[in-house]
């Protein structure tokens, strides 16, 4: 299987649990890789025959920038099911970062990664 990946989508969103989170929101940073057999497109050159990444980056972002969510696991899943409805995706492997993350103590990043296919 061929791999597309987009790294660092960035947008703000209002998931957490706390209500400051909720509140003010905060940045979200998520890195996909779709799993997809890209030698149609290729052959053919034809855009129609892969997955067109700049779609899936819009709609990843309006994800992330919609429903409040208490968990960043959810949001994972809802990015996921989000790229599974393109015909050509069969596997998708998304990161969401939370860097903003409301822990006491000094930190980089918070990730969640999940894995989903459509079998």
């Amino acid at each position: 299987m061929d791999r597309v990946a987009l790294s660092g989508l960035r947008a703000r969103g209002h998931h957490g649990v706390f209500p400051k989170e909720r509140e003010e929101g905060q940045t979200f940073l998520v890195d996909l890789v779709l799993g997809l057999d890209t030698r149609p497109a290729a052959a053919d050159d034809d855009l129609t025959k892969t997955v067109h990444y700049g779609i899936v980056a819009e709609e990843v972002v309006a994800v992330v920038e919609g429903e409040p969510l208490n968990l960043i696991e959810t949001l994972a899943e809802r990015i996921a099911q989000v790229c599974l409805k393109h015909d050509v995706v069969q596997e998708v492997e998304v990161r969401v970062h939370k860097p903003d993350a409301p822990i006491t103590v000094p930190f980089d990043d918070v990730t969640v990664t999940i894995i989903r296919s459509r079998a």
